[in-house]
């Protein structure tokens, strides 16, 4: 089962990722994912460590970005793979079976490949230009791109809406065939907003998308 609502940790240094994270799970986030960058391993590790106190307390699930080393060490929920990272059929078999895998596409035969390395869900962008990431591409999806790309591809594992996503769009993406949501910046800016993301998304506990993995 993946929650509709992933929240990608923002900031520019360790400790505002961590704070960041802190204030999601008070608020209600029942996933999020630890994006550091620029970070020494060491460095990595031990906020992961802290992460997954803090994930553990509320009970809520935590993803690490790029490492799928630094996800098995800290016993994360799972890992989020980007275009340039390992690719999932290596990272599978060296982290434990419960934990999951996603991966970020920006097109249709992204996706098609995606499947194909049975990752747990997609994340699909950029929705709009965010400057929350260095390396997405110029070409944004947009309501027409998600659409073209939800009708083609008809899977049920879940696909996840992500690039400067706001309340506002929830209903709109939602009616693209996306599942869900991956949101950072919208939500760093008001942690009271997953609230509302939440509820725009049907998002509780019973309401999740179920995915076997």
């Amino acid at each position: 089962m993946i929650p509709k609502l992933h929240y990608i940790s923002q900031g520019t240094s360790i400790k505002d990722h961590l704070d960041a994270i802190q204030k999601a799970c008070t608020s209600g986030a029942e996933l999020v994912q630890l994006r550091l960058k620029n970070v020494s391993e060491k460095k990595f590790l031990k906020a992961a460590h802290t992460a997954r106190e803090i994930t553990a307390h509320f009970q809520t699930r935590l993803l690490i970005n790029d490492s799928y080393k630094i996800a098995k060490a800290v016993k994360a929920d799972g890992v989020h793979l980007g275009i340039s990272d390992p690719c999932p059929t290596t990272a599978r078999p060296e982290l434990y079976s419960w934990q999951i895998i996603g991966g970020t596409a920006h097109t249709l035969q992204d996706c098609e490949t995606l499947l194909k390395k049975d990752v747990d869900y997609i994340s699909l962008g950029p929705f709009r230009a965010t400057t929350t990431k260095e390396d997405v591409p110029s070409t944004v999806l947009g309501l027409s791109g998600y659409t073209a790309i939800m009708d083609v591809l008809q899977t049920e594992t879940p696909v996840l809406g992500v690039g400067g996503i706001t309340t506002e769009d929830v209903t709109a993406i939602l009616a693209t065939g996306i599942s869900g949501v991956a949101v950072s910046e919208a939500i760093s800016k008001n942690f009271n907003s997953i609230r509302t993301f939440n509820e725009l998304l049907n998002a509780s506990v019973t309401a999740e998308q179920r995915h076997t993995f």
